[in-house]
């Protein structure tokens, strides 16, 4: 899953694809390197980030997911608006990717069953402006699996059909660096949920926590490519659906290494 951000605050790349046209030639580049699906999302979700308006998160993402799709594109809409996810479907989008795991909007869950899409389910715990402060667990592992367990049966009651849903743990969401690294230890604990998984660690910051080492600034959030990769190739042998990353290339070839060790065994 290569992501398309169309916004100019994201933590990683904000501004560059805020263009309609030029986030349009970076999903196809993205497309090209070997993505499998484009998520395109029009809010960033980084720490401490506001939030946009409904009508500015839908002038900047349905376009983009129009052009997309018309270029055969799998393309899927990274929203915690029930309105943008419904556009984003009409305009062609195939999947819907809700970090709030439909807790942002009652309308999701509603949305997302009667168009018949399958859905993204992440684990969440508040928005960006105070997610940190709810970082805390006693068994994260334990408390994340439980916590998506409930989302899962609020999306599946909610009408959403149980093959159609994908669970993503969160990592980076009100989580500090170990609690991303045990939730990556633990991935057969998510699978074990019993739906597709979705890992999404790309230039997060517990990478730069462990790339710095205890007495150095992290590197800035493009020179965590390498260590994306490593999660994506630990992800796929663990047996997650997809992963979501930023610079493609690398983590296709990693995936493509651990799947070709995988089929030696």
């Amino acid at each position: 899953m290569g992501v398309v951000n169309v916004t100019p605050d994201s933590f990683s790349d904000g501004g560059r694809w805020f263009d309609t046209e030029r986030a349009v030639k970076h999903g196809l580049d993205l497309a090209s390197r070997g993505a499998d699906l484009i998520d395109v999302g029009g809010e960033s979700t980084r720490p401490g980030a506001p939030r946009v308006d409904e009508a500015e998160e839908l002038r900047r993402v349905v376009p983009v997911v129009r052009a997309l799709a018309a270029e055969g594109l799998v393309v899927s809409v990274d929203t915690m608006r029930a309105a943008v996810a419904e556009q984003s479907l009409a305009a062609g989008a195939l999947l819907v990717n809700d970090v709030s795991g439909g807790l942002a909007d009652p309308a999701m869950i509603p949305a997302v069953a009667a168009a018949g899409a399958p859905f993204v389910v992440m684990h969440w715990r508040g928005f960006s402006d105070a997610m940190n402060s709810r970082a805390v667990y006693a068994d994260v592992v334990g408390e994340v699996t439980d916590e998506l367990r409930t989302r899962i049966d609020a999306a599946v009651d909610g009408g959403i059909a149980p093959d159609r849903i994908v669970v993503d743990p969160g990592l980076g969401f009100a989580k500090e660096a170990p609690h991303d690294l045990a939730l990556v230890a633990h991935l057969d604990r998510l699978r074990a949920l019993g739906h597709p998984l979705l890992v999404a660690a790309s230039r997060k910051r517990f990478l730069g926590r462990v790339l710095a080492g205890p007495d150095a600034a992290p590197p800035p959030a493009r020179e965590r490519d390498a260590a994306t990769a490593a999660i994506s190739a630990l992800s796929a042998q663990a047996g997650a659906w997809a992963v979501r990353v930023h610079d493609v290339r690398p983590t296709a070839d990693a995936v493509r290494v651990a799947r070709a060790v995988e089929a030696a065994r």
